[in-house]
C-alpha cells in the first residue's frame, strides 16, 4: 500500500514497512533523535519513579545550591530539586503534546481532511474555508487568545464541579490546565493536518485500484480505511514528528505567559519565567538553562526526526 510513497521496491521477502525502517534504522540523527525522545518522554511518563525528589520538596536549609552529585541541576530558591522539577516538567509537556495531537492532528484533522478530499464539492468548500478562517490568525496568538478566553470560564466551571461532586483537585492539581492548554492546541493544530490529508487523499483518489474498487461497489467508507488511508500513513508520520515539536513548543509559551499549566505543578514554561531574569543569569544562571535546553532538545529532536523519517519512507525527497 505504500507504492505511492516509494518508488524502489524492497528486497524479497521483505515488506514495505520493514524495508522503510531498515533506512530509517541506518540513519544514525534519526536513531539518535527518536532515542532522546523516548529517554525524555520515558522520564516524564514515569516522572514519580524516576525522579530523585517530590516535586514540591522543599527545603530552605539547601536553597540556591549549584549542580553537584546530589542535585544534578542544582536545587531553586526554596530547596527543590530542579532536576526533578525538569522531569516531571517533562511529564506536563508529554500529557499536553501527546493529548493534542490525538484529539486535533489525528481525530479532527485526519477525519476532516478525508471527507474534504474523497467527497470534494460542497464539503470541501466548507471544511477549507472553516480551516482558513483559521489560518488567518497567527497560530500562537490563536492559541492564546483561545486559552484566555477559555481558562476563567472553565476552571469556574471546575469549582462548581467540585461544590455539587464532593470532587477534590480537579483545580489544586491542575486539571483544568491541562485541558485548556491541549484544548486551544487541538482546535488550532487540525487544519495543517486537514490540508496535508486532504491533498494527498485528491492524488490518491485518482490510481486505478480506487476506480476499480469504485467500479466493484465498494462503498467510500471500505474505499478509504481500505485503499486510500494506508497510503495516507508516511505523510502522516512524519506530519506529526514536526508536529509534536511544535505543539510542544507552543505549551511552553502558553505556560511561560500564565495561560498554561500553573504551580504548583511543574511546567518548563514556568520554570523559565520564574529564573528568566538577569540577575539570575549572573548568580545562577543553571536555574534558567537546564529548563531552557531541555525545552531546545525536545523540539530539535522532533523536526530531526521528522526529516529522517522523511528520508526513510520517500526516497523521492533524497
Amino acid at each position: 500500500m505504500l507504492a505511492a510513497t516509494i518508488d524502489k521496491k524492497p528486497p524479497k521477502g521483505q515488506s514495505l514497512w520493514q524495508y522503510a525502517w531498515e533506512r530509517f534504522r541506518r540513519n544514525k540523527k534519526g536513531m539518535v533523535c527518536l532515542g532522546t525522545i523516548v529517554l525524555l518522554y520515558g522520564a516524564g511518563v514515569f516522572a514519580p519513579l524516576v525522579a530523585p525528589y517530590d516535586y514540591d520538596e522543599q527545603s530552605l536549609g539547601r536553597a540556591l545550591r549549584p549542580p553537584s552529585l546530589e542535585h544534578p541541576f542544582g536545587t531553586d530558591r526554596l530547596g527543590r530539586d530542579q532536576l526533578s522539577r525538569t522531569i516531571y516538567g517533562v511529564r506536563t509537556t508529554v500529557i499536553v503534546t501527546v493529548a493534542a495531537m490525538t484529539a486535533g492532528g489525528l481525530f479532527i484533522g485526519i477525519i476532516l481532511g478525508l471527507v474534504s478530499g474523497y467527497f470534494g464539492r460542497v464539503v470541501d468548500n466548507v471544511i477549507m474555508r472553516f480551516g482558513e478562517i483559521f489560518l488567518a490568525f497567527p497560530d500562537i496568538l490563536l492559541v492564546i487568545l483561545i486559552a484566555a478566553t477559555l481558562k476563567p470560564r472553565v476552571t469556574e466551571w471546575a469549582r462548581g464541579l467540585e461544590s455539587a461532586a464532593g470532587i477534590e483537585g480537579l483545580v489544586k492539581f491542575g486539571t483544568v490546565d491541562y485541558l485548556v492548554v491541549f484544548g486551544a492546541l487541538a482546535i488550532v493544530s487540525w487544519v495543517g493536518m486537514a490540508r496535508l490529508v486532504r491533498g494527498q487523499v485528491l492524488a490518491l483518489k485518482e490510481n486505478q485500484y480506487v476506480m476499480a474498487a469504485k467500479a466493484l461497489g465498494a462503498s467510500p467508507a471500505r474505499i478509504i480505511l481500505r485503499y486510500i488511508f494506508p497510503n495516507l500513513l508516511p505523510a502522516l508520520i512524519v506530519q506529526i514528528s514536526v508536529g509534536m515539536g511544535g505543539i510542544a513548543g507552543s505549551e511552553v509559551v502558553l505556560s511561560w505567559l500564565g495561560l498554561g499549566v500553573q504551580p504548583p505543578v511543574p511546567s518548563l514554561g514556568v520554570m523559565i519565567f520564574d529564573n528568566g531574569d538577569i540577575n539570575i543569569l549572573r548568580t545562577t544562571p543553571y536555574l534558567l538553562i537546564f529548563p531552557v535546553v531541555t525545552v531546545a532538545v525536545i523540539i530539535f529532536a522532533f523536526n530531526l526526526l521528522g526529516d529522517a523519517l522523511n528520508d526513510a519512507l520517500n526516497p523521492k525527497s533524497r
